[in-house]
């Protein structure tokens, strides 16, 4: 921190302008957020018991799942706890604690949607090679790679957020410590490292999102050239799901992080925050089990093991207590 900031907590303003409607909202982000545990943890335990799900494609699955969920219980707890208490204060570590890892598993969600286009592009253009090409070391190679590059870059995120001057008001109008809300802040934040923040914003977001649509470009030329309307079907079809959880993903982190700031646009980006933090996680594994076969039929397998277990261990209790 810098040895110049006077400010020593902020208040997170969050929902407070919608009084009325807390009560609503606690209950519609708390069973979001069960919903959230319970399709992503949902999908890691099929991808684990179900040894058919052991490729590349389910290990990104399972990373990316395993990452989103962290990600919520980094914003989701505290913003549940804000909405019931009168009190909304946090402190300058704890802020920047918050920011480090949402921005950190938030850049790793961006490389390893990135990391899936490139075994998508390696499964239709080398099919025969595609076990040798995509090993579980090289998938876990990757992700360790997404991971390390988000930390990095969140890491010089936060170094240069909290080095600036708190010196004016502590009322940060957002519902957790996000960039711009932080820095609108303080009192010699200047148009230099206003540039290098939109920079590492850039770098996650735009350098992420090219390396996925270059993917797509390569996918497409080779699909249009395939001479059957059903290997054309079921190579598009293998793509859907990721290329609708990539536009979910970057049409609503786009236009937060990448759109001109002013003090009027706080309002408007909470609530598209709220959404990429709440309702897209909620959606990415609804998306993967709706469109891909093999993953119904593995949440079914696990679905029909705990329906199964529950009866068991009731009885169990009931013979124990009896």
């Amino acid at each position: 921190m810098g040895n110049h900031t006077t400010v020593s907590a902020f208040l997170l303003l969050g929902f407070s302008s919608f009084r009325d409607l807390q009560d609503f909202l606690f209950v519609a982000i708390f069973f979001s957020h069960v919903t959230i545990l319970a399709a992503n943890v949902s999908i890691m335990v099929a991808i684990k018991l179900n040894h058919s799900l052991h490729t590349a494609m389910y290990y990104f699955l399972c990373g990316l799942s395993f990452s989103e969920t962290c990600t919520t219980m980094v914003i989701i707890p505290r913003m549940l706890k804000d909405l019931l208490s009168d009190s909304k204060t946090i402190s300058l570590p704890e802020c920047a604690t918050q920011m480090f890892f949402f921005f950190s598993l938030g850049a790793n969600n961006c490389f390893i949607l990135a990391a899936m286009s490139c075994d998508r592009y390696t499964a239709i253009h080398n099919p025969l090679h595609y076990p040798l090409l995509m090993t579980r070391k090289m998938c876990f190679q990757l992700m360790m790679a997404s991971s390390v590059t988000g930390i990095v870059v969140s890491l010089c995120i936060v170094l240069i957020v909290f080095n600036l001057s708190f010196c004016d008001s502590s009322t940060i109008q957002h519902f957790f410590c996000d960039i711009t809300p932080v820095v609108s802040l303080a009192c010699d934040y200047t148009f230099f490292q206003k540039m290098v923040l939109l920079a590492f914003s850039a770098f996650v977001l735009v350098g992420s999102f090219v390396l996925i649509m270059i993917s797509y470009v390569f996918i497409v030329s080779i699909v249009v050239k395939m001479p059957s309307a059903k290997g054309r079907y079921k190579a598009f079809s293998t793509c859907s799901s990721h290329l609708s959880v990539v536009c979910i993903h970057y049409g609503f982190a786009g236009f937060v992080y990448l759109r001109p700031k002013d003090m009027d646009s706080f309002r408007e980006d909470m609530l598209m925050a709220l959404t990429y933090t709440v309702l897209t996680p909620m959606l990415n594994p609804i998306v993967y089990s709706l469109r891909n076969k093999e993953m119904q039929i593995a949440l079914g397998r696990v679905l029909g093991n705990v329906c199964r277990l529950f009866p068991h261990m009731i009885s169990k209790r009931a013979l124990n207590t009896s």
